[in-house]
């Protein structure tokens, strides 16, 4: 088997359904499932060459699968990027890209407005194994540089951030993490491979939670890390094989025919987000509204130089704090209170309770998570509908 080959220069829809394809021998359309943990060989010799690398081909379902290969091919044509490996989940691969870099004295320099479980990491987890750590205001571009030391290995950053929608100069902090001889990871998931590419604005590596809107609904779990051939071979590649965080071939079967349809979803996705965002700016109830694709974003300039499209995410201030983004919560008629986001359901979360909870209310201030914080991800319904379904909510929010 070997992967197909495709002309230079196609257009992201068209790699998106024919890209990364294996096919056996029996010429199947659809991409094939291979459920098996390991892979026979033809003799001792074979086997031999594969475990030394002399030889291409599959060992074993922890490091190596010819569906979750499929998965990774795809998802590197998209991003445009030279290699791609997947894991089990979105933090998987974060941690992966983090971990697979990093020794006792090293430095990480990171974005302070991330999602919890990202702080986690860079906070309390890898300190543990004498990794020291820093979090700046990720717009300042003078704090990303005052935090550089000279043992520091990489940096790190959301943009869009997770939840208040703010951007970091993704190019102009590529230039500090190389001038300093750092790498830089880019979290690229609340502005989805189509309308921003880290890689080509000077970042080594990117990653995804792919249960986000790579899956779009809400299936399952998984996640993939981005970068050059040299990057994946030198900090990923041993890290995953040797730990197991794989990512389930079922999973990467599931997401590779969600990849197809990827365009159409986020597309209308984002279109319904800004008609949303455009009829409730101004509403009473609102104390504050963030949307990338809007010209009242505070960083709307950055967003127009770095972001092909805006998001599928907005950030609302309910007015009233706690009790009354309570009070909106549980008014909500169709959009749905979860967590996820990037689903094919609008889905809304309060991050101070939920994805941020267990940060102190300083530390939630600093990030810009307030009490009255809501996230809302826009679905695929009726953009209208959603919009109305939320303008009676934030009328009992004021009840």
């Amino acid at each position: 088997m070997a992967f197909r080959s495709l002309p230079p220069s196609l257009h992201p829809e068209t790699l998106l359904v024919h890209g990364g394809s294996l096919r056996s021998e029996f010429g199947e359309t659809s991409e094939a499932i291979f459920l098996t943990q390991g892979h026979v060989y033809g003799s001792a010799e074979e086997s031999e060459r594969r475990f030394s690398g002399d030889e291409p081909g599959f060992i074993y379902a922890r490091f190596s699968n010819p569906t979750v290969a499929m998965f990774e091919a795809r998802m590197a044509a998209l991003e445009g990027a030279e290699a791609a490996r997947a894991t089990a989940t979105g933090m998987a691969a974060v941690t992966a890209a983090l971990v697979g870099q990093l020794k006792a004295g090293d430095h990480v320099l990171a974005a302070r407005a991330l999602f919890g479980s990202c702080r986690y990491v860079i906070e309390e987890f890898l300190p543990r194994f004498g990794v020291e750590s820093t979090l700046v205001d990720g717009r300042d571009l003078d704090a990303w540089k005052r935090g550089i030391r000279p043992n520091t290995k990489t940096l790190f950053l959301e943009s869009p951030a997770n939840p208040t929608l703010d951007l970091v100069d993704i190019a102009a902090v590529a230039r500090i993490a190389k001038a300093a001889g750092a790498t830089l990871v880019v979290d690229n998931v609340f502005a989805t491979p189509l309308f921003q590419k880290p890689l080509e604005l000077g970042a080594d590596c990117v990653v995804y939670s792919a249960t986000k809107h790579i899956d779009g609904q809400g299936r399952c779990l998984g996640g993939v890390i981005l970068a050059s051939a040299a990057f994946i071979d030198a900090h990923i590649q041993t890290y995953l094989r040797q730990t197991g965080p794989a990512m389930s071939p079922f999973n990467a079967w599931v997401l590779l025919k969600a990849l197809e349809t990827l365009p159409l979803r986020i597309r209308q996705q984002a279109a319904s987000a800004a008609h949303i965002a455009d009829g409730l700016a101004g509403s009473a109830g609102i104390a504050r509204l963030v949307y990338p694709g809007r010209p009242d974003h505070p960083q709307a300039d950055l967003v127009a130089r770095q972001m092909t499209g805006g998001s599928t995410l907005i950030a609302l201030e309910i007015d009233g704090g706690k009790a009354a983004a309570f009070r909106f919560l549980n008014a909500l008629r169709l959009v749905l209170i979860s967590n996820n986001l990037g689903d094919a359901k609008s889905l809304i979360t309060h991050p101070a309770t939920t994805t941020h909870q267990r940060f102190t209310p300083q530390a939630r201030a600093e990030m810009g998570v307030g009490e009255g914080l809501v996230r809302l991800s826009v679905g695929l319904e009726h953009a209208d509908d959603i919009l109305t379904d939320l303008k009676q909510a934030l009328a009992a929010s004021r009840a």
